[in-house]
């Protein structure tokens, strides 16, 4: 499919016509950044005004599937949005952070020895299904006309609105046990899942505590990482016939 997309790419493509770019978005950026960073490619292909959008948020510590949806294809971002995600988390059991992730420093640890294999496999299968998930308070969630990290930031305590999620799979891939507190875990999901709450649950249920290590999306409707293209290909592709630019940076 990356192969596919690339050939069919260039300064002539119909770009305002509609486009869905999967892109596998670096770690560090956010998926603002992407997006931005199409609009510019954009632009120096003569699109000035064209829009750009993308279907899905990724947070800044997270790598894998990003849709990017360029010209007419920017209505179908609630269509590609409402579908089903596919994630890779790399979880540390017995530790907890206010974010959930690392973008913050531990804030709490707690014991973990007691956890095997067995019994992360067995409270895995119980996510399975429909359920009340709440969101971490780092987080783009509106409360009252405010982002809830606005409040986080501030130091103000929010109280969390829970929503319906669904859980299609969650498998042991990975697993350190005993020897050092960390699993791998596909997950499969609805829209509107946070991972980084899946971990912080998952340590509750394991009656220790857990934060997300690292995180990728492998999936996101029908597209999948393998097919999705890298900033500097698709860079690469659409200046082939334009002056030189300079190197993608944030």
């Amino acid at each position: 499919m990356t192969e596919n997309l690339l050939e069919s790419l260039g300064p002539e493509y119909p770009f305002p016509e509609g486009v869905v770019l999967p892109i596998d978005k670096p770690l560090g950026w956010t998926s603002t950044d992407v997006v931005r960073r199409v609009r510019t490619l954009m632009r120096r292909l003569g699109y000035r005004k064209i829009k750009v959008g993308h279907a899905g948020t990724l947070d800044p510590l997270a790598t894998g599937v990003l849709l990017v949806c360029v010209g007419r294809a920017t209505k179908r971002v609630d269509e590609l949005q409402a579908e089903e995600k596919e994630y890779r988390a790399v979880i540390e059991l017995g530790a907890t952070t206010p974010s959930f992730d690392l973008e913050h420093p531990v804030d709490a640890r707690y014991p973990w020895e007691h956890i095997t294999r067995e019994g992360v496999e067995a409270v895995l299968r119980g996510f399975v299904g429909e359920q009340e998930q709440e969101p971490p308070v780092y987080s783009a969630k509106k409360l009252e006309g405010r982002r809830a990290y606005e409040y986080a930031r501030e130091g103000e305590e929010v109280r969390m609105r829970t929503a319906r999620v669904t859980i299609y799979e969650a498998r042991l891939e990975g697993c350190r046990l005993p020897t050092a507190p960390e699993v791998e875990v596909r997950i499969a999901c609805s829209k509107g899942t946070y991972i980084r709450s899946f971990a912080r649950d998952l340590g509750r249920r394991l009656k220790s505590g857990a934060h997300l290590m690292a995180l990728r999306r492998l999936r996101s409707g029908g597209y999948r990482a393998e097919a999705c293209l890298s900033l500097e290909e698709l860079e690469a592709k659409l200046s082939a016939t334009l002056a030189p630019v300079e190197t993608i940076s944030q």
